[in-house]
C-alpha cells in the first residue's frame, strides 16, 4: 500500500514524500530499557522516505531477520523550509501536524551492528521501517510540550508517554535539526519512543494514539 501524507479527515498534504528524521534516546527510561547510555545531546539519524507506509490498512513486517521491535512514537510534519537557526516563532510555523508513528527496528541485527562499531542503517531502514498514521493539523497542539503518545497491541496498552519526558523538547530538538541540514515540506521529525518497546508478531492488532487527538488501527501481516 504507497503512502501518502494526509490529514485525519482524509484531505490529502500536497507535499513530497521527504525524509524521516529520527531522534534516538529521547526519553531516559527508553535508552535504560536498552542498555544505553543517556545522551547528553539529540542523537540523530535519518530514515529515507521510501521505507514510510500507511498504518491503517495493515502493515507487513519481516519474518526472517530476527525480532522487529516496535517504538512509539509522535511524528511532527514540516510544512515550510527551515534552515540554520530558525526562532521558536518560524518553527512553530513551519509545523503542519502531529502523528502517532512507528519507527520499527530489526532489533537483533542492530545489536550485530553496534557491536562491530558498524552503521545502523540495515536495521532502521528496511522497506516498512516507517509506520506513519495520519496527521492531525499542527494548531490543535496548544502545548508542545503536553502529547500523549500510547500504543496498545492485542488490547494491551504497551507503551504510553508523553512529550514533557523528552529529553529533548520538540520545538528545540527542530531548531538543532535545523541548524545542522535544511529541512523541506514533506519532512517529517519522529521525536523518539518512551520506555516499552518490545517484539511484532504476526497478526498482533495495534491501536496507536495522540492521546485525545487521534486514533488508528492496523494488523501485522
Amino acid at each position: 500500500m504507497s503512502y501518502q501524507h494526509r490529514y485525519v479527515d482524509g484531505t490529502p498534504i500536497h507535499f513530497p514524500l521527504g525524509k524521516v528524521v529520527c531522534v534516538g534516546r529521547n526519553y531516559a527510561e527508553h535508552a535504560r530499557e536498552l542498555n544505553n547510555p543517556v545522551p547528553t545531546e539529540p542523537l540523530l539519524f535519518i530514515k529515507p522516505g521510501s521505507c514510510t507506509v500507511p498504518m491503517d490498512g495493515g502493515f507487513a513486517i519481516p519474518h526472517d531477520r530476527g525480532a522487529v521491535h516496535f517504538e512509539a512514537e509522535i511524528a511532527v510534519l514540516i510544512g515550510k523550509p527551515l534552515s540554520r537557526q530558525p526562532s521558536v516563532e518560524e518553527v512553530r510555523d513551519a509545523i503542519s501536524g502531529f502523528a502517532p508513528s512507528l519507527d520499527l527496528t530489526l532489533r537483533d541485527v542492530q545489536d550485530g551492528l553496534k557491536a562491530k562499531g558498524w552503521p545502523w542503517e540495515v536495521s532502521k531502514c528496511f522497506d516498512g521501517a516507517y509506520v506513519l498514521a495520519p496527521f492531525v493539523p499542527g494548531d490543535a497542539f496548544e502545548d508542545l510540550t503536553d502529547i500523549g503518545i500510547r500504543l496498545t497491541i492485542n488490547g494491551e496498552v504497551r507503551q504510553d508517554g508523553n512529550s514533557r519526558d523528552m529529553l529533548n523538547p520538540i520545538i528545540p530538538v527542530i531548531q538543532h535539526i535545523a541548524g545542522h541540514f535544511s529541512l523541506q515540506p514533506g519532512d517529517v521529525i519522529s521525536t523518539g519512543t518512551p520506555v516499552g518497546v518490545g517484539p511484532l508478531r504476526k497478526d498482533d492488532e495495534l491501536l496507536l494514539e495522540l492521546v485525545g487527538h487521534s486514533q488508528v488501527s492496523g494488523q501485522v501481516l
